[in-house]
């Protein structure tokens, strides 16, 4: 290494520790910001796929097969810096969300409920390989049929959900409220990395950065025991925010806990035609984009540059929200 690349590598490691320990600015409701500098990273992943079945084994081929979505990597610049929750909203705050703003959750107001985990769902006489069931009434935020404190990420939450907090958090604050663009939830999560995860590579070390579908979870799904970490984080179901390490950015949960919805519609080959300058989706689709994993997602599809997608009416035991705060344009 040479001097000034050491010099480089050294201020750069002094900018994401300073990240990491600066004081979280907080907003309506008490959610903590991060304060996340502008930069520039390399997004997505074109691994190839005998690596990665090396990596993950026990998984069909098919499985990496149909990650070319994640391809080609580009270079991106995140040209301003933003602020992000540091942590997932939370069960307490999305309640006082709903008590102050009179906000009714799709799941309530359509009728139809959520999904929820129920041990005694036979999978034999439903063709299910699971125990969730739904959508029924008796499902939504305040029930995903395991129990959540107030400390618990909210789930059962839609992407039209995570807007309206978004606006209302906006004519409260007087600031500006969205949810992460797919490039600047990448650009975060990574907070440096190269990796596949924001601690590197080994799939292993998930079980210090995020709450994802190890021993402990598998208890409750044991045909899929082969597929999940070999070691257990005390938590079958979500975790109390916060409760595992951060990353460089100072950010929890960025791997696992709940999937988290981004702004950006999906497009499958978007990454070949995307602009480098705060990219922000293609202009319309079908489905937008979840990202980071969950309680209940397998170590491949918890990477950093791992793309799911749902509609925007989606409710579900495994996602949640993540919210950006922008930051005063500069005078």
């Amino acid at each position: 290494m040479t001097l000034r690349t050491a010099s480089l590598a050294l201020v750069l490691a002094t900018l994401l520790s300073a990240c990491a320990q600066a004081p979280a600015p907080t907003g309506p409701l008490g959610i903590a910001f991060v304060t996340v500098p502008a930069g520039t990273f390399d997004m997505g992943s074109d691994e190839p796929v005998d690596t990665l079945a090396a990596a993950y084994p026990g998984l069909e081929r098919s499985r990496f097969e149909g990650l070319t979505d994640e391809a080609p990597v580009h270079r991106v610049r995140i040209t301003r810096a933003f602020e992000m929750s540091r942590h997932e909203v939370t069960v307490g705050q999305f309640r006082a969300f709903l008590q102050r703003s009179g906000h009714v959750p799709e799941s309530i107001a359509d009728g139809t409920g959520g999904y929820g985990y129920n041990p005694g769902y036979d999978p034999a006489t439903t063709a299910r390989r699971d125990a969730f069931e739904g959508r029924q009434p008796r499902y939504s935020w305040q029930n995903p049929g395991f129990p959540q404190g107030d400390d618990h990420p909210v789930v059962n939450v839609t992407w039209n959900d995570a807007m309206a907090l978004a606006r209302w958090l906006s004519a409260q604050d007087g600031r500006t409220y969205r949810l992460p663009t797919e490039a600047e939830w990448e650009y975060a999560c990574r907070a440096g990395s190269k990796g596949r995860y924001q601690h590197g590579n080994e799939p292993e070390g998930l079980l210090r950065a995020g709450n994802t579908f190890d021993q402990d979870a598998a208890a409750n799904w044991p045909t899929w025991r082969e597929r999940a970490l070999p070691g257990r984080d005390g938590h079958a179901f979500t975790a109390p925010v916060g409760s595992f390490a951060p990353n460089a950015f100072g950010l929890h949960d960025m791997h696992g806990n709940v999937w988290e919805w981004v702004s950006d519609w999906y497009g499958e080959d978007y990454y070949a035609r995307s602009p480098t300058n705060d990219p922000a989706g293609p202009a319309d689709g079908n489905v937008k984009v979840r990202r980071g994993g969950s309680w209940h997602t397998w170590p491949l599809y918890t990477r950093c540059a791992f793309r799911n997608w749902n509609t925007v009416q989606t409710r579900y035991p495994l996602v949640g929200i993540r919210l950006v705060r922008e930051q005063p344009a500069p005078h």
